[in-house]
């Protein structure tokens, strides 16, 4: 029997790694299996030692096994059976039973054959499954990634246009679960085993609907069904209920620019790229053997010193070195393929005294998956289902305050923007008192922009801590030069799912987008008609804002101030009026926002697909939510989260502190699809929270977890009013301050907030003059017409009639 050397090689390399490492790989739960799958074939042959060999460098965990698919003619001839530890797999290049010539449909078989009589498949917890023609440059190890069960990651295809047209209403019953994904998975076994039959059954389903076959419905250009594949994993996988956590980060095409602060772990070669003078296309290398040819490599790219020189910019030339990495990888593993198949030493050359060096190992070295970088600008983001497009910068923000109930949220926040592949960068404003920073530990949670706390009115003393956001984002547009084109406003409390882009849901100058706020019946009655000269113009819309930069420098002030004039009158706080069940003027913020959209007449495009409150029942037709907005209790069974239970619970700061884990998704009653889509949504969002926080404690090197996680005590609230709020937001005395090395904000700030906030007093003065003088001029006319009071009491009762329902508890405590 041949002697394998390249699995010599992998043996030799698992024992590199270190022994916890290698210990961890091969228990339960944390065994992984990396698989791809090829042909007998030249053209595959060199891209294995391509991934092979990167696999190695890379010190991915766990097995790896070729799944390669043959016919028994072309078995006799081939001469690669050792490039890789192997799985042989019957080809199905022509269909068996159409006799159809399709050799990407081997990938679905190849994974089926290999899940019924490998006994690998036996033994193993997660599996990572790639394409041949990838080069990986760091460990690909799925819980890294949020992989979990009933929740696979993979990249982004968004070019599967598919997905939101007739082709998966025609061939998935569940088109709004469909993902455009694809590239590399990583999920667990038992996922796979339910996923993989439908992966096939649906690829041959779409390869034989050659009446959907066009550019328009398929986005192949080629018309001619080769994604049909692709197709089938996405259909397949919306079939068997599962939802993807899409990371547009992880990998990267050579010669595309990657964003800054983002090191990519997988390069895919699928598409020409080039180097200055040089270029490289797969396609080029169909048939060519050089896996064989001792000592032939292929063409060598520029050297990294002649690519510092060759372009100025550092993104596109991060870029570039890429790309040379990726083919100076391949001809390193052919260099030691040759070796191993008895080669002759190479003559010395420049280039190959290069891949020798050190300096080329350094370069090569396995790469993390690291956060975008707290300290850069925010980038253009390229979308690969449009090459050589840029799309609008986007800078994301979100308000909070110096307590410990806003920390965790950070935490969930900024977890979840890392995982959403939302472009560009993501800030907190944080509102805290000049006394509340003496002791704040928070401080490299996230990005930040601090900002003078208004939670107490400076001129009326009134406590209301929602009046911080608008006040924020003014303090933000006037300290802060951005060069983004949109902004993106959430609230702490929200989970990002995926991608909120002005590209994706229209969003222009002149036209925010915005999601419903039903409740907010003040839009249709006496309210707006006080407080906004266009109440025809006042949309009820709130939670996440996209908005123009220039409509939100216009518009920012008026929100303050609008929100100043609602919450002043007092008189107006009625239920029947405002939908306030407490009767409090909480929301008045929220009426500042739309009042103050209002009077500048910009009118929103309202989405329903992007936010979803847990334990709400999606609405039937709506595509699948980006956004959850855990605002109100949600339960699923006897377990349930409320957030204003954890308002003085200092999870960031106390070791391994999670929330009670919600049930496991196995265990629920599939009984009524509805129901079961509510819950498994509601565990999404839990999870997602407790993952956040355990990332966050491993950060702070919390040391070993007991063998029972430590959960903080739920203590019940009653609702919040105002006036009640002020004790439960201070937070304890910490006499060690974190050193906060990731905090965009200096000293200075903190000391010109006293000189701001005069400002903003002045301003505020004029503004709630300009109220009261509205307010008495109303009640003036009130006393003169007796005509117009009946007939305002008989738009209110209507109003109530139709609106009155349904809605009293959906914004308590947002």
């Amino acid at each position: 029997m041949k002697k394998n050397p390249v699995a010599a090689r992998l043996r030799n390399r698992e024992e590199e790694v270190e022994e916890d490492d290698r210990k961890r790989s091969q228990q339960a739960p944390w065994r992984i299996h990396t698989l791809f799958s090829v042909e007998c074939q030249n053209y595959f042959d060199w891209q294995t030692i391509g991934l092979v060999h990167s696999f190695m460098k890379a010190k991915q965990p766990g097995a790896l096994t070729r799944l390669l698919s043959c016919t028994e003619e072309e078995k006799k001839q081939y001469k690669g059976m050792n490039l890789a530890p192997t799985f042989e797999v019957p080809s199905m290049s022509r269909h068996p039973k159409t006799g159809d010539w399709y050799p990407a449909i081997n990938k679905p078989a190849g994974v089926v054959h290999w899940l019924k009589h490998s006994k690998d498949a036996e033994n193993v917890d997660w599996v990572v499954i790639l394409d041949a023609d990838q080069i990986i440059r760091g460990p690909i190890i799925p819980w890294e990634l949020g992989a979990e069960k009933g929740r696979p990651v993979s990249a982004l295809y968004g070019y599967l246009i598919g997905c939101d047209n007739i082709l998966a209403q025609l061939h998935t019953k569940h088109p709004e679960l469909c993902d455009k994904v694809g590239g590399l998975l990583a999920m667990h076994i038992d996922d796979l085993r339910a996923l993989a039959p439908m992966w096939l059954s649906k690829t041959e389903e779409v390869r034989e609907d050659r009446a959907h076959w066009a550019t328009n419905i398929t986005g192949d250009i080629y018309e001619k069904g080769w994604i049909s594949e692709m197709y089938g994993y996405s259909f397949g996988a919306a079939e068997v209920g599962l939802r993807h956590k899409i990371n547009d980060d992880l990998m990267l095409y050579p010669g595309y620019i990657p964003r800054p602060g983002i090191e990519p772990i997988l390069l895919h070669y699928g598409l020409p790229f080039s180097v200055g003078n040089w270029s490289f296309s797969k396609m080029d290398h169909h048939e060519d053997g050089i896996v064989y040819d001792c000592n032939r490599l292929f063409p060598e790219p520029p050297y990294p010193r002649e690519v510092q020189v060759m372009e100025i910019n550092p993104d596109k030339r991060r870029g570039l070195f890429l790309s040379i990495e990726c083919i100076n990888t391949i001809n390193e593993g052919l260099l030691l393929q040759h070796a191993s198949n008895g080669c002759s030493k190479p003559k010395w050359s420049k280039y190959l005294s290069f891949l020798k060096s050190k300096t080329f190992s350094q370069l090569t070295r396995p790469k993390n998956i690291l956060p975008i970088s707290m300290q850069k600008e925010e980038v253009q983001q390229q979308s690969l289902d449009e090459p050589g497009r840029v799309h609008s910068k986007i800078h994301t923000i979100f308000s909070t305050e110096c307590t410990p109930y806003f920390d965790w949220q950070t935490v969930g926040l900024v977890h979840s923007f890392h995982l959403s592949g939302q472009p560009g960068n993501i800030t907190r404003l944080l509102s805290c008192t000049e006394e509340d920073l003496k002791s704040y530990t928070g401080h490299d949670l996230a990005p930040t922009h601090y900002v003078p706390s208004m939670s107490r009115h400076p001129l009326t003393g009134d406590w209301y801590p929602a009046i911080n956001k608008p006040a924020a984002v003014i303090h933000w547009l006037n300290h802060v030069d951005t060069d983004a084109e949109f902004i993106v406003i959430l609230d702490a409390d929200m989970i990002l799912r995926g991608p909120i882009t002005p590209w994706e849901f229209n969003a222009a100058r002149g036209r925010p987008v915005s999601t419903p706020y039903d409740y907010l019946i003040g839009c249709d009655n006496e309210l707006a008609k006080l407080h906004t000269s266009h109440p025809d113009a006042c949309d009820k819309v709130g939670g996440v804002i996209i908005m123009h930069i220039d409509d939100l420098r216009k518009f920012a002030l008026l929100w303050l101030h609008k929100t100043e004039e609602v919450r002043a009158d007092k008189a107006h706080y009625s239920r029947n009026i405002t939908g306030d069940v407490y009767e409090s003027g909480w929301i008045s913020e929220m009426y500042g926002y739309s009042f103050g959209a209002a009077e500048l007449k910009l009118r929103h495009i309202i989405s329903k697909d992007i936010l979803i409150y847990p334990g709400y029942v999606p609405e039937p037709g709506v595509k699948p939510a980006r956004v959850f907005h855990y605002g109100l209790e949600f339960s699923v069974g006897n377990w349930s989260f409320d957030k204003a239970n954890w308002r003085n619970a200092d999870l960031v700061n106390t070791c391994w502190a999670k929330f009670p884990d919600p049930p496991d998704p196995s265990t629920l009653d599939a009984t009524d699809q509805d129901i079961l889509l509510r819950d498994q949504l509601s565990i999404e969002c839990a999870r997602t929270l407790n993952d956040a926080l355990r990332l966050h404690h491993e950060r702070r090197n919390c040391g070993l977890k007991t063998t029972s996680d430590q959960n903080i005590e739920e203590k019940p609230m009653l609702p919040r009013r105002v006036g009640r709020a002020s004790e439960s937001l201070y937070i304890k005395n910490n006499p060690t301050p974190t050193n906060a090395t990731h905090v965009t904000g200096t000293a200075d700030q903190v000391d010109s907030f006293r000189y701001w906030m005069v400002s903003l007093w002045v301003l505020s003065i004029l503004g709630f003059l300009v109220a009261m003088w509205v307010i008495f001029c109303r009640k003036k006319l009130k006393t003169r017409s007796k005509a117009y009071r009946s007939k305002r009491r008989a738009s209110n009762s209507g109003f109530l009639d139709t609106h009155g329902h349904g809605h009293d508890r959906r914004y308590s405590d947002l």
